[in-house]
């Protein structure tokens, strides 16, 4: 009677385990590889189909503007006519002030109404209908936005105004802040508000400890894109802004702002004002970049 070393035997079953397991390596000509290649293929076509436009118009404003763009451009009145010089600083002024307008109005906002929907009453009819709202308010037409704005603000006040034009931004920038806000609270790990709730915190204090400070990554994110949508707007302004040729004041006067500038300097059949709308469109496009790349950056904190 022979007697078998276990460890041997061990060794050949894994031997003969090992040898049926199939290889896994990537066959170039096999058909699901042949068809992952050809869509990948295919994906990266696409996305460089659509870069195209963009980079096209970066290249083109690069090429057009940056060579108009210098001090005297950042900060002088616009031109009049056959003028020769001048630039866009009273529309980079007021671009920021009715943009910091319409933030003063939506910011808060939106952020209370997205702690109603996503914690105090997140299950209730009201919550639900606000909800429908805000993503329907999503797709609006900016320029309803400025026709609001013109019936509520500009005929009441009897005066085209940067107020009018941060309240029509404002409206447009409300949902993207209340829908970004809400997503970001409800990110908040469930076991966080339990501890909050188990220490003996209340609804409020659990909101303003817990929910806000770890939420606020993904906050200030939705408000950087709300803030970088509503710089590029030029239909609601045309409403209520309308357009000036000096420096604002007083935000119950009409205001100028970079996309406005823009609309009707290139119209215009003199080559300094095309060159000048061209330097505005820049650092127009260069704002909004800037905000987005914030709000990247932030994004990537998230919780």
């Amino acid at each position: 009677m022979s007697i078998i070393n276990p460890t041997a035997a061990d060794s050949v079953s894994l031997e003969v385990a090992v040898r049926a397991i199939p290889k896994l390596e990537r066959q170039t000509f096999e058909s699901r590889a042949m068809k992952s290649g050809l869509l990948t293929t295919l994906t990266w076509a696409a996305a460089l189909v659509a870069a195209i436009p963009l980079f096209s118009v970066l290249y083109m404003l690069v090429v057009e503007g940056a060579a108009r763009i210098d001090f005297e451009a950042l900060t002088a009145l616009p031109p009049a006519g056959f003028e020769q010089g001048g630039g866009f600083g009273n529309a980079i002024v007021g671009t920021l002030l009715m943009v910091g307008i319409g933030a003063l109005i939506a910011v808060p906002l939106g952020i209370i109404a997205a702690i109603y929907l996503s914690i105090l009453g997140a299950q209730t009819r009201v919550a639900k209908v606000s909800r429908f709202l805000a993503k329907v308010l999503t797709g609006l037409p900016s320029i309803l936005a400025g026709v609001f704005a013109y019936a509520a603000v500009v005929v009441w006040m009897g005066t085209y105004s940067a107020i009018a034009g941060g309240i029509a931004l404002g409206v447009l920038m409300l949902p993207t802040v209340i829908l970004t806000a809400e997503e970001s609270m409800k990110e908040v790990p469930q076991r966080m508000k339990d501890a909050a709730f188990g220490m003996g915190c209340t609804r409020s204090q659990v909101v303003w400890s817990v929910v806000l400070p770890t939420g606020l990554p993904g906050i200030l994110t939705g408000v950087m894109l709300a803030v970088a949508g509503a710089a590029g707007e030029s239909a609601p302004l045309l409403f209520t802004a309308l357009f000036s040729n000096y420096y604002v004041s007083e935000v119950a006067e009409p205001t100028a702002s970079l996309s406005i500038l823009i609309y009707n300097f290139s119209a215009m059949p003199f080559d300094n004002q095309i060159s000048l709308a061209w330097a505005a469109s820049l650092v127009l496009v260069f704002m909004v970049l800037v905000i987005n790349i914030l709000a990247r950056l932030l994004g990537r904190s998230k919780v």
